[in-house]
C-alpha cells in the first residue's frame, strides 16, 4: 500500500510566502508576519532563508520574488513539445488576424497559458505564460473540459466551484454541463464577457487520440465578433490552426 503523509508545512508555508511576495507589497519581515499572522522574528528567519536559495532576492531592504523563477519557467516551457509545435501557428494567427492567439494546457484543475503571439489589433489583457485561470470562466477552459472524461471534470467541479469571475460566467453546473455538450458536438466553443468584460474568446480542443493536449483559441473585442462573417473566420483560423498543431505531434 502507498505510504501517505501530511506535507511539511515549513514547505507549504515558504511557498505560501513566496506568493505573498508575488501578488502583494511585502516590503520586510513586519510586513510578512502582519498578513501571515506569525511572529516577526519567524518571517524574518523565512525570508532570510528564501534569500539564501536565491529564488528570493532583498533589494534596498525590501524584498521581492528574484528572476531564478524566470529562467524555470522558460525552461519549462522550452522542454514542451506542444509549446514548439503550436508557436509558428500562434504566429501566423496572430498576425493572419492581428489578434491574440493562445495555446494552453490544464494543470490541478485550472487553465494555464503555455505561450501567446499578439497581433497588431490585440487586446491588452496583460496575459503571460503561466497565467492561471479557471477553466469554467472561458471558451478555451470549457474546451478542455469538454473533452476530459466525466470523473474529471466533476472532481475539478467539486475541488474549485464555478466561482463568477464576471456577472456573465456561468456559476451553474447543470448550465455548464450543457455548454460542454454542444461544445462537444459543435467542436469549438465560443463565448463573451465571461472572464474578462468586452473581450470574446474563440477556441477549439487540441486532441491527440482520444487525449486532449489542451487548447488553441484566439482573443478578440466584443464588438468585433458581432461582424458572424469575421466569426466565422476566427473559428476557421483556430480550427486549422489546431489541425496543424496535431498533425504534428
Amino acid at each position: 500500500m502507498e505510504r501517505t503523509s501530511a506535507p511539511l508545512q515549513t514547505v507549504v508555508r515558504a511557498f505560501e510566502i513566496i506568493e505573498l511576495l508575488w501578488e502583494e507589497n511585502i516590503t520586510g519581515p513586519s510586513d510578512l508576519a502582519r498578513q501571515m499572522d506569525m511572529p516577526r522574528s519567524t518571517a524574518h528567519d523565512y525570508l532570510r532563508t528564501l534569500e539564501s536559495t536565491g529564488y528570493v532576492i532583498r533589494r534596498d531592504g525590501q524584498y521581492h520574488v528574484g528572476y531564478r523563477f524566470l529562467a524555470m519557467g522558460s525552461r519549462l516551457k522550452h522542454r514542451n513539445r506542444l509549446f514548439h509545435i503550436a508557436k509558428p501557428v500562434l504566429e501566423q494567427i496572430a498576425s493572419e488576424t492581428g489578434e491574440l492567439a493562445t495555446v494552453s494546457v490544464e494543470e490541478r484543475g485550472r487553465w494555464v497559458v503555455l505561450h501567446n503571439e499578439s497581433g497588431s489589433r490585440s487586446l491588452n489583457l496583460g496575459t503571460y505564460p503561466g497565467r492561471r485561470t479557471p477553466l469554467h470562466s472561458h471558451a478555451a477552459g470549457k474546451v478542455i473540459l469538454a473533452h476530459l472524461p466525466d470523473e474529471n471534470v466533476e472532481e475539478i467541479l467539486d475541488t474549485h466551484g464555478l466561482d463568477p469571475v464576471t456577472e456573465n460566467t456561468v456559476t451553474d453546473a447543470e448550465t455548464l454541463r450543457e455548454e460542454l455538450q454542444t461544445i462537444q458536438d459543435d467542436g469549438y466553443a465560443l463565448d463573451c464577457n465571461q472572464q474578462i468584460p468586452g473581450m470574446c474568446v474563440v477556441a477549439v480542443p487540441l486532441l491527440n487520440d482520444a487525449n486532449v493536449l489542451g487548447s488553441l483559441s484566439v482573443a478578440t473585442s466584443t464588438d468585433r465578433l458581432k461582424d458572424s462573417v469575421y466569426r466565422s473566420e476566427l473559428i476557421e483560423h483556430v480550427r486549422q490552426g489546431a489541425n496543424t498543431i496535431t498533425n504534428e505531434y
